[in-house]
């Protein structure tokens, strides 16, 4: 089991930036993939940035320049620098571990609002 919390939403205004984290804790030795989804109202959850075991990275193209994801393993954290927001960036943000086994976790999700 892995059990993850993200922290760093909040409103800010266009053009802005926020950082967001996620600690993780539990089997975190099985960790594939780490990163950030992402879910506007009326829109299905969609990938924002992953990286891998290997340190790959991974983006959506839409947040791509503006957005870096790190990790930090000695504190198993992941987080996410966000520059130059848009409204459309406006969505609560997961975190996500994908395990060697293939399996799926989420976290409880963080509100990022983007004002115009």
């Amino acid at each position: 089991q892995v059990q993850l919390v993200e922290s760093g939403g909040g409103l800010v205004q266009a053009g802005g930036s926020l950082r967001l984290s996620c600690a993780a804790s539990g089997s975190t030795f099985s960790i594939k993939a780490i990163g950030w989804y992402r879910q506007a109202p009326g829109k299905q959850r969609s990938l924002v940035a992953t990286v891998d075991s290997g340190g790959s990275t991974n983006y959506a193209d839409s947040v791509k320049g503006r957005f870096t994801i790190s990790r930090d393993n000695a504190k198993n954290k992941v987080y996410l620098q966000m520059n130059s927001l848009k409204p459309e960036d406006t969505a609560v943000y997961y975190c996500w571990f994908l395990s060697l086994g293939l399996y799926n976790y989420w976290g409880q999700g963080t509100q990022v609002t983007v004002s115009s």
